[in-house]
């Protein structure tokens, strides 16, 4: 492990975190350890489980003097930014479990970290996510949630549909201090800013990106920005990730969490939801998942009044739901740019270029019949 000083992890100091280690890792202490290792993700895991071992040690305390034999380390999923390791430690008659996030090499490109850091202590206090335990150069240690990640196809199910509903929905009541500025389309034009400029080293890879007209994209976001703005959607802090793979269910205790906060910030609610619905269709982007209309309206109504959905008036149904239509396209907007940063600077092997094409393909597609039923919407309401 290396040694990197965080500058993000200062924003704890002074709201009781920061230290240098020293808790427990099951400790309620609001003093959260920071540790300046590094942990190379480029290391296949059998080469990285020492690595971990020395890391929770090196945060927690308790655990210092416990052989290495005690500590058993596995995958729990690695995504497209991210790799979760679960961390199961035995001592005496129990055995406790920790998760250790392991940010993906270069996602400060695309993620603002502080905001994240920020963020996560009020969502925590609030009852989203897991707890936060600790920190290191290049992660964070949270508490570790029995649960299972859903499936594209979990999140279609009426009964988990409303369940994600009203959870969203607190979420968005939950007061993040700081500035309340929607978000959307200040980072997007950031991505598009890093988007434009890059360069690649496989020939093949530089020639499909030069396909790519950034003349054109860049009038796509700005009419999209003008367009959406007529709608006046409320602001709230938004999760702005909402795929299956950030929500998780115990089926015994009936719970459904909310997790990964590393895009949150304050955003349009519509975003949020039509993000979301977007989700529906997976890494794969198969749009003929997305959401029926009467599947929207019935995710819509347990959203606003998850304890009595059939008293929500239909008009206001149909406002969130022109909303989300409207922001759905600046979702396909964010990830398409998102998308080319990836391409060019993460080493997972994932085909972000060709991630790229869909999302923007989808947008274009969509976009027509988006604008359609907006302005006839913003018509008849005049």
């Amino acid at each position: 492990m290396g040694a990197a000083k965080n500058n993000n992890w200062a924003i704890l100091e002074g709201e009781g975190g920061g230290s240098s280690g020293g808790n427990d890792a099951s400790s309620s202490s609001s003093q959260i350890p920071y540790s300046s290792s590094v942990v190379d993700t480029s290391l296949p895991l059998p080469l990285m489980i020492p690595r971990i071992i020395e890391l929770c040690k090196d945060l927690f305390s308790n655990w210092r003097e416990l052989d290495d034999s005690l500590f058993s380390v596995e995958r729990v999923s690695g995504g497209i930014t991210n790799l979760l390791l679960k961390v199961s430690v035995k001592e005496e008659d129990k055995e406790s479990s920790i998760t250790v996030r392991l940010y993906g090499p270069n996602t400060d490109y695309v993620i603002n970290r502080q905001r994240e850091l920020q963020a996560i202590k009020y969502l925590s206090a609030a009852g989203f996510g897991a707890k936060l335990l600790g920190g290191f150069g290049n992660g964070m240690v949270q508490s570790f949630i029995n649960a299972r990640t859903l499936a594209p196809s979990d999140m279609r199910q009426p009964k988990i549909a409303a369940e994600i509903a009203k959870e969203l929905g607190k979420f968005h009541k939950v007061n993040i201090p700081g500035p309340k500025e929607p978000q959307l389309w200040v980072d997007i034009l950031k991505f598009f800013e890093k988007a434009s400029t890059l360069v690649f080293e496989e020939p093949d890879r530089q020639k499909l990106y030069e396909t790519i007209s950034f003349e054109e994209l860049y009038k796509e976001i700005i009419e999209l920005r003008e367009f959406t703005g007529l709608l006046n959607a409320p602001v709230v802090f938004a999760h702005n990730d909402l795929l299956s793979g950030n929500l998780m269910l115990n089926e015994e205790e009936e719970r459904l969490y909310l997790i990964d906060f590393e895009y949150g910030s304050y955003n349009y609610r519509g975003f949020d939801i039509g993000n979301h619905f977007n989700e529906y269709a997976g890494y794969d982007c198969d749009y003929t998942f997305y959401p029926t209309k009467e599947e929207q309206y019935h995710f819509i109504k347990h959203y606003l009044q998850p304890d009595k959905p059939d008293e929500v008036s239909a008009r206001e149904v149909e406002s969130v739901f022109i909303e989300t239509d409207a922001y759905k396209l600046a979702s396909h907007l964010y990830w398409a740019v998102w998308a080319i940063i990836q391409a060019r600077m993460s080493p997972i092997e994932f085909d972000y270029l060709g991630y790229f094409f869909l999302r923007y393909n989808e947008y274009k597609k969509q976009k027509p019949l988006t604008f359609s039923l907006v302005t006839s919407y913003l018509s008849a309401s005049v």
